[in-house]
This record gives structure tokens, sequence and C-alpha cells, in this order.
């Protein structure tokens, strides 16, 4: 029987496994959706708890993909998940205190300044090629040093949310390059190597793990892992990485100039570069192979938006609510709406900032709203493009992929917003996908420059509606400037900043 590949990966608001040979082909997925398993006990903060969500998941979907095996070998597992996380544990690898989350959890604004003063902004983005902000780890720990001490003296290993799982099957306690590049101001971008000055200071007694590409195979299945799970034991196990990484990795996002738009609960960019080039708005990376870099962004709302409309107009189905924007016009009859309903990532950096609607008359309804939503992502998404476009790195393929690419109606405002045009492959399966082709990597059974995507759709924009974009694209990138002492105001009745 020919071996397969296994892969997880572990998203907010579900997780997802695959089962495929090596040619890509798919025998079997597994989905476990958990749409409340993200904890925001206060404005600002996102927590997840890594055992009973991340591991639980895992336990179940590899149980389900290897009874689908039936018998086949399986050549090796890759997991990948939401990050950078800061997972805490203790000697027996406990989770101390829930997982911190990426750039959403933004609890960390005082110690994300007190690092950049201690080690200067200029100095930070040239050890890291990324500035300290709320999706940097040290700020992070930083935080949890000084608001649970006690919590920190019991902790005796960190983790990712991949990593973490990496060592609940493995024992390894081991990280992939990319995400330690995304875990800053700990790993220096050049040395691809912890900073080891920076580290000991933040991280203090909590050993650096053992550093690897996303498809080398750090371990095997343990005995345990290997009951709980119902994989083999002995199973290899790759290092895995952060779940956009992986899905760039699932649709061919492999070379300089390409660029993946993932429409997800939040936005995220990630895009090849020639080599390493640093910008204070944007996040660079290491990619997932030895001599990849990649620069970064991400948004901090955007299918979490969809839904907040959709709970608040009384949960009506996507599908009416996408048929009912569709009739309104481009412009959404001059709604404008910044999507800032859980502050900003790229390219504001602002925790405080908040969600504002201008425009609002007696005779807008749900569908302007909802039009407006996916409008105001848009505006978001071009000025991050205009950023990410530059004559050193141009961007000369855009491939769409994730949940909001179903429909057609958001990619096409999103192209005629931006003026680009957007490759959406013919199957995207997501991350768990470009785990398994990581997995088959790391088994040796594919090449490492291995593309199993179809096209599919291009979307082309609408000339006839750039005007009124470009128009309501002003009106955009002043109304935060506009609003900004205003919301920061009100973020600060709503207890945004942590005691």
């Amino acid at each position: 029987m020919d071996p397969l590949l296994i892969g997880i990966d572990l998203g907010t608001g579900s997780s997802k496994g695959v089962l495929t040979d090596a040619q890509g082909r798919v025998v079997a997925t597994a989905v476990r959706p958990r749409p409340r398993s993200m904890s925001l006990p206060r404005p600002g903060w996102a927590e997840v708890d890594p055992e009973g969500v991340w591991w639980a998941d895992v336990v179940s979907i590899a149980a389900e993909l290897t009874a689908a095996a039936e018998g086949a070998p399986i050549a090796a597992v890759c997991v990948s998940g939401v990050g950078p996380c800061l997972v805490l544990c203790d000697e027996q690898d406990t989770p101390v205190r829930p997982a911190i989350l990426y750039g959403i959890d933004m609890r960390a604004t005082a110690e994300i300044a007190e690092l950049t003063g201690r080690y200067g902004a200029e100095q930070v983005l040239d050890r890291t090629g990324t500035p300290l902000t709320t999706q940097a780890v040290g700020p992070k720990a930083e935080w949890v040093r000084r608001h649970e001490p006690q919590v920190w003296r019991d902790a005796r290993r960190w983790y990712n949310s991949s990593s973490y799982v990496v060592r609940k099957l493995t024992g390894e306690y081991v990280l992939d390059h990319h995400t330690a590049s995304q875990s800053v101001p700990l790993y220096d971008i050049e040395a691809r190597d912890w900073h080891q000055p920076w580290y000991a200071e933040i991280m203090g007694h909590l050993p650096p793990p053992r550093l690897a590409w996303s498809a080398e195979i750090v371990g095997q299945v343990t005995r345990a892992a290997a009951e709980a799970t119902g994989l083999p034991e002995g199973t290899p196990v790759c290092a895995g990485t952060v779940d956009a990484w992986a899905e760039s990795v699932s649709v061919g996002v492999r070379r300089p100039g390409d660029l993946m738009l993932m429409y997800g609960s939040t936005m995220f960019f990630v895009q090849q570069l020639q080599g390493i080039a640093r910008h204070p708005q944007l996040w660079n990376t290491v990619g997932v192979a030895e001599g990849q870099h990649c620069l970064a962004a991400g948004m901090a709302t955007s299918g979490s938006l969809t839904s907040w409309v959709r709970d608040l107009v009384g949960e009506v189905p996507f599908e009416t609510l996408v048929a009912e924007a569709a009739r309104v016009p481009a412009g959404s009859d001059g709604l404008l709406l910044l999507p800032y309903f859980a502050g900003e990532r790229t390219p504001i950096f602002d925790p405080d900032a908040r969600g504002v609607i201008a425009g609002l008359t007696l005779r807008h309804g749900r569908g302007h709203l909802f039009r407006a939503v996916y409008e105001g992502i848009a505006f978001g998404i071009r000025q991050i493009l205009e950023l990410l476009d530059t004559s050193a790195n141009p961007v000369r393929r855009l491939v769409a992929v994730g949940g909001g690419t179903q429909g057609g109606l958001w990619t096409r405002i999103v192209s005629d917003v931006t003026g680009r045009e957007q490759e959406v492959p013919a199957v995207t399966i997501g991350a768990s996908y470009g785990d398994a082709l990581l997995a088959a990597t790391g088994a040796g059974l594919v090449a490492p420059d291995t593309d199993w995507t179809r096209p599919g759709e291009i979307v082309r924009p609408d000339p006839a509606v750039r005007g009124t974009y470009d128009t309501l694209y002003a009106g955009y990138t002043s109304l935060y400037t506009d609003t900004r002492a205003q919301v920061h105001t009100l973020a600060a009745l709503q207890g945004s900043t942590p005691a």
C-alpha cells in the first residue's frame, strides 16, 4: 500500500485535518468546528485552552484520519496553527495559564513600549527585521512576568500552538524557524538563530527550543501519543509552522513576487521576497524553508466582523446577507466603515482603534451594512498592498484563499477596490493541505519545490466602479486620523488598557 500523509491545522474558529497520498490526492478530511473556543476575558485579550482545544482537536482528528487510512502506512505528520502564540507550561508540560494568542491579543502595549525603549526601535528592526507590535511574543512574556509572577515562576518551557502539539506527539522541545522569526525580539533574522542577549533578558529561566525548518522531521510519535491519537508509534513528525505559511505552501505561493491573501477570521498577507526587506509597518520573517524570506501583514478582523453583523441582525444565513449586499451598489449608498472592531494591526498598529460607521441614514438596511463591511476590509487590504508592492519587491501574482473566497462577492469587491487581479485556486483545502505537502517533503516522498495546486478562477476588477472606490478610499484613509482622539477616549471608557 502506498504511504499516506496527515496534515492538521489549528485555526481560530476550527481545526482541520487532511489525509493525502504523495501526489496530493485527498483520501479523507476531518473538521472540528469550535466557534466559541477563543476566550475574550477583557477587551484586547484573546486566549485559548491549549489542552482542551488544540490537543483535544489533534487527538480527535488524528484518530479519524488514521482510521480512514485503513492500514496504509502513515509516512509523516505535520501540524500548523495560529501564531505566534505564547503557551507556558510546567515541567510536566501542563499549561500554567491559557495560551496568549497572536496579534489580536493586545494586552502588552506597555511592554511593547518598554522593550522598544530598552533596545531601540532601529536596533530591533535591524536585528529581527520586524518592529515590536502586538504580534510579538517577547512583550507577551514580559506581561506575564510582570502581572502573573507566580505563573511565570511555575513555567519551565514555552511553545507556539504547533510546537506544543509537536511536544505532545514526540516529547521534543523544538520550534520552527519561521515561528521563531515571529517571536520578536528573540530571533536574529540574519543569523537565523536565537539572539542570546535579548532572549536571556526576556525569557529568563525558560530554555530556548531547538530550531528546525518546517518540513524537517524532528521526532516520532511516542507510545503515549499513539495510545491517545491512534497514530502508529514511531510515525515521523515534522516541525510544522504558523497556519498562514502552511496555507501559502498549499497554494504554491513559493516564488519571489507571489503574495497570498488569506480571507479568514482575520485577513492575512504573505509575500515571498528576493531577500530580507525591513519595513517599520510590516513583519519580515524567514519562510518555511531555508533561504526563503517573506513580508507579512495582518488585519485584526475580517471574517469575524461578518459574523458580528450576522449575529447582530438575528443570525440570518450568510447566503441571504451576501445576496442582499450584492444588490447594493458599489459604495453602499454612501456608507463607509472602519473595520477596527478589535483594534488594528497592520498598518496602524493601534490596539485602541475602534470601529467607525460613517454616513448612516434611515434608508440603509442590513444589506448596506454587510456590503460596507466587505468594502471597509477591502480598503484596508488596499492600504496594506500599497506598502507591500515596492520597486524592490513587486507583487506580481496575488492568490486568494480561505473561506471568504466562497460566493465570489467579497473577492470581487476586493479586486474592484484594489484594482488587482486575484487567482482563486480550484481547490483551497487550507493550511492542513500545506501541512500534508510539508510532511511529504520531510518524508522524502516529493521534491521541496513540489506544488499540488490546481488553477481556478481569475477575479478581475471592474473599471466602471473604480472612481467610486477611489473617492471612498480617500475618505477611508482620513477617517481614522479624523476620529482617532474620540475613539481612544471611548476605548479608555471600555477598559481596554489592562491595569
